[in-house]
């Protein structure tokens, strides 16, 4: 089974006070974790104690600027939900966006505002009842990484997935001219996959720019909402010849029933139009594909569900995010195992990450150390 390494043995001292085999390594799984609940009396994954809240917000630069069709930004504010006790730390981040009426100061008082039901006993089942968005995110993954803390267990073999593998991410090439998309498309074109922003009124050049800079690499469209019915047949002919291989949102989430009656010579995602699963029936027809993120979808648990949901209904899977540090990509990285498109790349934007971060080799991202989170 994919948990047995990952389960710890108990102390020398505990193990030396009770007729157990001292081979920890060589025990099943199941035989681990028969031995923990029998010397500890703790059934994995239920714990009593409860927590107390903590919430930060921090300011992470950007290297250089990041422009998509909404503008552009030299900065990412976050804000982090602790949840603390006997000893043990469990950390979310969550990455407000104002797209969908979300501040800094709202998200942290939303966080906030949980501090009593947590502390009367709240745990994350009960979370569920928050609206989903980055506040819920931040906590839902705070409780995740507490329950791996105290358990001694990590998130995916308590979630019962398998051991998370190296992923290939993405890479984003930020929306400019043809010709300064060109210029960073030149310098990304060893990278495997290229997310190209789009938006603006020089779309075709653009893209077309990239793709001769780049001319290896496999690229996916954001737009961000940016198009319209007016320039949508141009835009994605022009996005088939550059040969990409995927297009987001190209229109606003509340104007996009024109791509049930168009044929999509691309396959076309939705993100901006998709939240959780309760937004997931009105995309039949129009979207091929969904693009997840835990700061939309409202968590890890919600996401997970969302992709069983979203996989069982047809739609290709993309895991996106915010811009970000490795505290929420983490978390998304265990979503991104059953993904097509994977578009993590948040950290290697920023001028600097968390000193515990994440480890990219080029474009391959790895999964996180308990360390960081879970």
């Amino acid at each position: 089974m994919s948990c047995c390494n990952s389960i710890g043995p108990p102390s020398p001292q505990v193990l030396a006070d009770n007729p157990y085999p001292r081979c920890w390594r060589r025990l099943s799984c199941k035989r681990k974790l028969e031995i923990r609940e029998n010397l500890f009396n703790l059934k994995v994954p239920k714990l009593t104690a409860h927590p107390s809240l903590h919430v930060f917000t921090e300011r992470w630069p950007i290297a250089g600027t990041f422009t998509i069709s909404r503008g552009t930004r030299t900065e990412t504010q976050v804000v982090v939900a602790e949840l603390r006790v006997a000893g043990f730390v469990g950390r979310g981040e969550g990455v407000p966006y104002a797209r969908y009426g979300e501040n800094v100061a709202a998200v942290a008082a939303s966080i906030e505002a949980m501090s009593e039901p947590i502390a009367r006993g709240l745990d994350r089942q009960g979370l569920q009842e928050m609206p989903p968005g980055a506040a819920r995110n931040a906590l839902d993954c705070a409780f995740w990484d507490l329950q791996a803390k105290r358990s001694g267990m990590p998130v995916h073999a308590l979630a019962g997935l398998t051991t998370p593998r190296p992923l290939v991410t993405a890479f984003t090439i930020s929306l400019g001219t043809p010709q300064t998309m060109a210029d960073a498309a030149c310098q990304a074109a060893g990278r495997p996959l290229l997310k190209v922003k789009l938006g603006g009124r020089e779309d075709p050049a653009c893209i077309a720019a990239v793709r001769q800079a780049a001319p290896r690499s496999q690229l996916v469209v954001d737009a961000n909402e940016g198009w319209s019915s007016d320039n949508l047949v141009e835009n994605l002919a022009a996005c088939a010849a550059a040969g990409v291989t995927l297009v987001e949102q190209p229109l606003p989430a509340d104007d996009d029933a024109v791509l049930a009656s168009l044929a999509h010579p691309i396959p076309i995602c939705a993100d901006e139009s998709v939240h959780d699963r309760a937004s997931l029936r009105a995309l039949v027809g129009k979207y091929d594909a969904i693009n997840i993120k835990l700061d939309k979808a409202g968590g890890l648990t919600e996401a997970l569900a969302l992709a069983d949901e979203a996989a069982r209904m047809g739609f290709a899977l993309m895991i996106g995010c915010m811009i970000s540090t490795s505290l929420s990509i983490a978390p998304a990285l265990l979503v991104a195992q059953r993904a097509s498109v994977v578009d993590l790349d948040a950290p290697l934007l920023l001028a600097r990450d968390r000193s515990d971060g994440l480890h990219y080799d080029g474009s391959v991202v790895y999964p996180s150390s308990p360390a960081l989170w879970g």
